[in-house]
């Protein structure tokens, strides 16, 4: 509707440079000056009703966002965090530019204009899932990974062991299993595992009040403990325990698209090599935008020996993260490697062909822009 609403406002916004150069014409007997300046002033006027109405199309986005995150049962006040951080981040250049001429609504007006609306919405009573604090603890470790930031990370997953709440403590627990992790401590960070593990087993007798089954978090549990095993620095022989236990761990959760790659991590790892090209061909076709997969498929060609095969994986890698010229560029080493078939040969070219097409059609775009 913004486009909509754009292309019609453009129509009666092209008038004005054209009444403006009448209007410049006929002021022109007076002198030049006085010509430009009401030339000037027309096209002054176009761009601050664009301006303007861009500035009216972004505060009704808002309006938009607030109604959709409320509706999905999202806690509205996040969205007046969300904009306290955007206005101590861009302070320093939204102080130097006059609010007439900025496209968005001043960030204290959007904070104000949130807050009233939260005002006016009933409030509802929610519960977090064990898996919201999961994430933000993961999040917490991986936002910053200097030293600094781990210790950082340490001191409020300590801090917040303290709580009362069995999912803060859980997520903490968890938070410091993978800070232990990224420290190379996998003996630390089973054990941390294991702490998360046992806080979040069902209480005999708990009645939570919403009637909804409470979720243990499991599934971002057995990722972690895969991480565990697949960590650098495991013993070799614990490749066919941990296959067994990726095994599991994906029947469990096939809709898991973290545990699916480490069941293909853990396949390679025990050397079933020919399993699992075959269930990462099966899931490349089912997730085609996923350059991960192509990634483990490559590396799974490459401890095969088929160079041909692990170049294209790569090219099709970079495709996805849009890296065409790089695609390029694998195509060109897939087609010299010695295994090469004719069927290889005519597949690299057909999409060597379609990539440099987009490649002009990608350049061309530019030029135009």
């Amino acid at each position: 509707r913004h486009i909509a609403r754009m292309l019609g406002q453009q129509k009666q916004d092209a008038l004005m440079p054209l009444a403006a150069l009448i209007l410049a014409a006929l002021a022109s007997k007076a002198g030049p000056g006085a010509a430009i300046g009401v030339f000037m002033g027309g096209q002054g006027l176009a761009i601050q009703r664009q301006i303007y109405f861009t500035r009216e199309a972004e505060r009704e986005a808002d309006g938009v966002g607030f109604q959709i995150t409320a509706a999905a049962g999202f806690d509205t006040s996040g969205m007046v965090a969300f904009f306290q951080r955007l206005q101590a981040a861009t302070k320093v250049y939204s102080d130097l530019t006059p609010p007439s001429l900025m496209s968005h609504p001043l960030t204290s007006e959007r904070i104000a204009d949130i807050q009233a609306r939260i005002r006016e919405t009933p409030y509802r009573q929610r519960i977090d899932g064990i898996e919201f604090h999961l994430v933000r603890a993961r999040a917490r470790v991986l936002q910053d990974d200097s030293t600094q930031g781990r210790l950082d990370a340490r001191s409020a997953f300590e801090s917040q062991l303290t709580l009362q709440s069995r999912q803060q403590q859980a997520a903490a627990q968890y938070g410091l299993a993978l800070l232990a992790l990224k420290n190379r401590a996998l003996s630390d960070a089973s054990a941390w595992l294991a702490k998360a593990r046992a806080t979040m087993k069902p209480v005999a007798g708990a009645v939570f009040s919403t009637g909804q089954s409470a979720s243990d978090g499991a599934a971002m549990f057995a990722s972690m403990a895969l991480d565990i095993a697949l960590a650098p620095g495991q013993s070799p022989a614990l490749a066919a325990p941990t296959l067994k236990q990726a095994e599991q761990s994906y029947q469990q959760f096939p809709l898991s698209r973290g545990i699916t790659r480490q069941y293909a991590q853990a396949m390679i790892a025990s050397g079933m090599l020919d399993a699992a090209s075959v269930f990462l061909r099966e899931q490349v076709q089912l997730y085609r935008e996923e350059p991960k997969l192509h990634e483990l498929l490559a590396e799974t060609y490459a401890a095969q020996g088929k160079l041909t095969l692990q170049h294209i994986a790569l090219a099709e890698s970079y495709v996805i993260k849009g890296a065409v010229s790089a695609a390029v560029d694998q195509l060109a080493i897939a087609r010299k490697a010695p295994d090469a078939s004719f069927y290889d040969l005519a597949l690299i070219d057909a999409r060597e062909r379609e990539l440099l097409t987009r490649q002009r059609e990608e350049k061309k775009e530019k030029k135009e822009k």
